[in-house]
């Protein structure tokens, strides 16, 4: 649980330097995403979980 913690506290403070850096940026990343089909998003998050897993998977076994 306490990993789990760490890695969401870790995304926070990942998306706070961004949003704090490049505030504009993001807005306009928002705003395309925004645009997008559901299917592009639902694959888009779909690819992205699988090579999260996957990376987790490497990074525990070495």
């Amino acid at each position: 649980m306490t990993e789990f913690l760490t890695a969401l506290a870790m995304v926070l403070v990942i998306e706070g330097i961004f949003l704090s850096l490049f505030p504009h940026r993001l807005r306009q990343l928002l705003e395309l995403l925004n645009e997008m089909s559901p299917s592009a998003l639902r694959a888009g998050g779909l690819s992205c979980a699988v090579i999260g897993v996957f990376l987790i998977w490497i990074i525990r076994s070495v």
